[in-house]
């Protein structure tokens, strides 16, 4: 654990760097929680996985949220409103009218603390951060927790959290994957979405409720292949996000959420998780950051807009029981 420097208002942030030089390393930050590195030796040489920023005042100015893990409910909430038990909740309103990441500071702008962290079998580290009632709009005090471990070749992560009334609850990790090295272009890495079926969007993003056949569309990704989007004139949807950035519904049998491999094929990510899987190819992120490199997003999850889909799998945690959801990310070199 080392000093990551100084909030603005002069609170102060730590880096917890996690793995053994031979295998992954992970670095985590108590700003956000947020996954800042990860790495693993590739021929020889340790390469960086991830985008990342090298100073704090990048992560507090930092709109992508860039390796962040997003919260209280990651992904899009349609008009920031939703109804529960016959009551109307307004959460914080940060993209147009739509509610996106848990707001406008979301998970990904807290301090969370260090419960534990512990090298018994595997480094492990456990950071806690305590929502209060009516932040960003959300009913109840929840408390949420992350555990990542790290083991030689797999870094697992378990989100978990409790509260005490009902709210709306969809965790996970923000990070912008390039595995060529962050100098690469990261729609020359290959993907596979062992995954039948999509939910179409409409405009700001917000699903339309149905489920769409990924068959002889540009959502085909059950055989692994370049990621890059076709022409956007290609497919409505395409045109809508400005290339993929929708959330695939994994097949029930699927041993992964995805397959992502370098442009070489040097080195290979396998994720576990779900039900959900959103993937945006990140065609929008030199916009905010055009030094930072390029990177796409994978985020095992929940359905978007879910609190508001009666026929997506419910998002609704209730006092006495545990939100729990676990995912992995494996790297295997060729």
């Amino acid at each position: 654990m080392r000093s990551f420097g100084l909030l603005e208002d002069g609170r102060s942030i730590e880096a917890i760097v996690l793995g053994e030089p031979s295998g992954l390393q992970v670095e985590v930050l108590t700003y956000g929680a947020i996954l800042r590195r990860l790495t693993f030796p590739v021929r020889g040489v340790r390469r960086d996985l991830i985008l990342s920023f090298d100073r704090l005042e990048h992560y507090e100015r930092d709109r992508a949220y860039v390796g962040s893990l997003v919260g209280r409910f990651g992904n899009r909430i349609a008009s920031s409103r939703f109804e529960l038990d016959g009551h109307t909740h307004q959460v914080t309103a940060n993209e147009g009218v739509n509610h996106l990441h848990g707001g406008t500071l979301g998970f990904g702008k807290r301090v969370w603390r260090v419960l534990d962290v512990s090298e018994k079998e595997f480094p492990r580290v456990v950071l806690g951060y305590r929502s209060p009632d009516r932040e960003e709009g959300y009913p109840g005090n929840l408390d949420a927790e992350v555990e990542l471990t790290v083991k030689p070749q797999v870094l697992s992560i378990a989100l978990s959290a409790r509260t005490d009334a009902p709210t709306p609850v969809n965790l996970t990790y923000h990070p912008y994957f390039n595995l060529g090295g962050v100098n690469q272009d990261a729609t020359d890495q290959w993907l596979r979405i062992p995954a039948a079926r999509y939910l179409p969007v409409v405009q700001g993003l917000i699903p339309t409720g149905d489920i769409a056949s990924v068959e002889s569309s540009a959502f085909e990704f059950r055989d692994s292949r370049r990621l890059r989007p076709p022409m956007l004139s290609a497919d409505p949807q395409l045109e809508l996000a400005g290339g993929y950035d929708h959330c695939w519904v994994l097949d029930a049998d699927a041993y992964c959420a995805c397959e992502l491999a370098s442009p070489n094929r040097d080195v290979t990510l396998t994720m576990t998780g779900g039900p959900g899987l959103q993937f945006y190819n990140g065609q929008f992120l030199a916009r905010t950051h055009p030094t930072l490199g390029s990177g796409v997003i994978l985020e095992p999850q929940g359905f978007p807009n879910a609190p508001n889909e009666p026929k997506f799998p419910s998002a609704i945690l209730r006092p006495g029981k545990t939100y729990r959801a676990v995912f992995e990310y494996r790297l295997d070199v060729a």
